[in-house]
């Protein structure tokens, strides 16, 4: 009898603690002014502990690099466009690449003849500010690199006029599957923002090297997820809403198209595609390859 009364007492005190620590967990919905609580100094350290999967690389029996892009017209991707003037809550995808390079993320050089990243050249200086050059005028940039002290600082003068024009993203994704969970996975390595005066302009050959001069730079994901795991997306119909960008890119939440995959040729669909209904079948080729790869694994 007595054993039963202590198991049942350290139960009781179990429930009891885990009461008490939620509660003293509980975040309130309404700062001290009555406002609605926006950023959370919780968000801050959850940052700092982003819970990273480490995959052996004996697990991974196959994988597929492949390259997308996302359109800012498309709907289901306005919450990554908006607010084009960002504000103390909430800031666009764009300005928040800028600002994380302020703070001092790498951002790495593009081969104006590969499409693909390379995270060996990381841009400093003037470089740096070339990068994200508005025009010829280097005093007109976003980003400018002070020669001394080597900080970059954002220039908002010019942000409005260049961040309409700001339409795509790139990122490179990976694709593969980890045979101790028995998993398909799928990973974005970089991510570059493209600036085209024309974004449109796909109709030719010559269309893919005007694609490679539109990409301003490469930034590797991981290291821009701190940043995105602080920042909450502007809310989409739900003012409750508190969805960071890690865990929208984490959920695929994004629309986006198939431009190309790595392949012995080292070329993209528009290189030896023209006609836009042969893209869309060859982009549906590709997906259709890659479902059909888990697919096959499984017997029914």
């Amino acid at each position: 009898m007595k054993k039963y009364l202590i198991v049942s007492l350290t139960i009781s005190l179990f429930f009891v603690s885990n009461l008490v620590t939620a509660q003293v967990n509980q975040v309130p919905f309404f700062d001290s002014k009555g406002a609605v609580r926006i950023q959370t100094t919780e968000m801050d350290a959850l940052a700092d502990t982003i819970a990273v999967v480490n995959h052996r690389a004996d697990d991974i029996v196959w994988s597929r690099i492949v390259y997308r892009v996302i359109d800012m017209r498309e709907k289901q991707n306005y919450q990554l466009y908006f607010p084009l003037r960002a504000n103390d809550e909430y800031k666009s995808l764009f300005k928040l690449m800028l600002d994380a390079v302020c703070d001092g993320v790498n951002v790495y050089s593009k081969d104006p003849r590969d499409l693909r990243p390379s995270f060996t050249n990381v841009l400093q200086g003037e470089d740096l500010s070339k990068a994200f050059a508005f025009d010829n005028e280097m005093d007109n940039n976003l980003i400018q690199v002070d020669t001394v002290t080597k900080q970059s600082t954002f220039q908002n003068d010019k942000y409005m006029t260049y961040v309409k024009n700001q339409l795509k993203f790139l990122i490179q994704e990976i694709i593969f599957f980890d045979k101790h969970t028995s998993r398909l996975y799928s990973k974005i390595i970089a991510v570059a923002p493209l600036y085209a005066l024309h974004p449109d302009n796909m109709e030719s050959k010559e269309s893919m090297q005007y694609f490679r001069g539109s990409v301003l730079c490469w930034f590797a994901f991981d290291e821009l997820r701190p940043y995105l795991a602080k920042q909450i997306l502007i809310p989409n119909g739900n003012e409750s809403e508190r969805m960071t960008y890690d865990e929208f890119f984490a959920q695929k939440l994004y629309s986006s198209y198939l431009l190309g995959d790595s392949n012995m040729y080292n070329r993209m669909l528009l290189e030896y595609v023209v006609d836009p209904i042969k893209i869309k079948k060859e982009q549906s080729r590709i997906e259709t390859e890659i479902m059909n790869f888990e697919q096959d694994l499984w017997e029914y």
